[in-house]
């Protein structure tokens, strides 16, 4: 019970690695707010973590929305500990076809909406006036350049950017900011990144999942669930001395 009475907030929490997390907090003890832009899948989702666990509607390139959300929750369960900055959007085009529409979309969910959801929790925080734990997730397409994923590429280069940087301040006032860097999960978004790909390198749908997959040094695409136990050490007090870091959990794909 490595989260016993604390409080969770889980944005994109829904489904895949952000749902994973949400079951991994609450056995592990916390009450955890499960926020997602659809509501009655949060709701869903926080049914089956159980212990006390709510639904929230979150859209986070909203500013009411999260002031909403942040404010429902300490009100249901008392303050906010945890927040993981799951909530994610992606999309993909050669370098000449790029839209702004598209980039727009991207930053203002990735980028903007994770910054801005941050930055209420840990006003939160301090005004709680006891430690916090933040955890963005990043993604391995922000340790490096990809042809066709330029903007998603920087947008997540932007969260591990902004990692560093937030938690470096935040530390003072005893919030911890680290992140998590997977690399090719097996979700229902990769269903759609594989549409995405086999449009535009002309392959059967399915196939490229299957190459990534194969690709992976362990022997196969990561699991929301292989995502929840770094997720449990990061919001935890193990990690009490682990400050603007962004760890790696992808199979072996990238080292740093």
């Amino acid at each position: 019970m490595k989260l016993d009475g604390k409080t969770a907030l889980v944005t994109g929490g829904a489904r895949g690695i952000g749902a994973a997390i949400a079951g991994a907090y609450a056995r592990e003890g916390a009450r955890v707010a499960v926020a997602d832009i659809d509501e009655a899948a949060a709701k869903a989702t926080a049914e089956r973590a159980g212990n006390g666990a709510f639904g929230l509607r979150l859209d986070v390139t909203s500013q009411d929305s999260i002031d909403a959300a942040v404010e429902a929750t300490v009100r249901t369960a008392g303050g906010i500990d945890v927040l993981v900055n799951n909530a994610a959007v992606f999309d993909l085009a050669p370098t000449v076809e790029i839209t702004r529409e598209s980039y727009r979309k991207l930053f203002a969910v990735n980028v903007e909406g994770l910054l801005f959801t941050l930055q209420a929790v840990a006003r939160q925080m301090i005004a709680q006036g006891r430690s916090g734990k933040i955890i963005n997730m990043a993604s391995q397409a922000g340790r490096r350049g990809e042809p066709l994923v330029g903007v998603y590429c920087a947008s997540k280069a932007a969260v591990i950017s902004l990692t560093q940087s937030t938690g470096l301040d935040l530390i003072r006032h005893g919030i911890n900011v680290n992140g998590i860097s997977p690399g090719v999960v097996d979700t229902p978004m990769w269903d759609e990144v594989d549409a995405l790909f086999a449009r535009y390198e002309n392959l059967p749908e399915g196939e490229k999942k299957r190459r990534v997959g194969l690709a992976v040094p362990f022997g196969r695409m990561g699991t929301p669930e292989d995502h929840a136990g770094a997720a449990v050490f990061l919001a935890s007090s193990d990690s009490d001395y682990v400050v603007a870091q962004t760890l790696n959990v992808d199979g072996g794909n990238w080292m740093s």
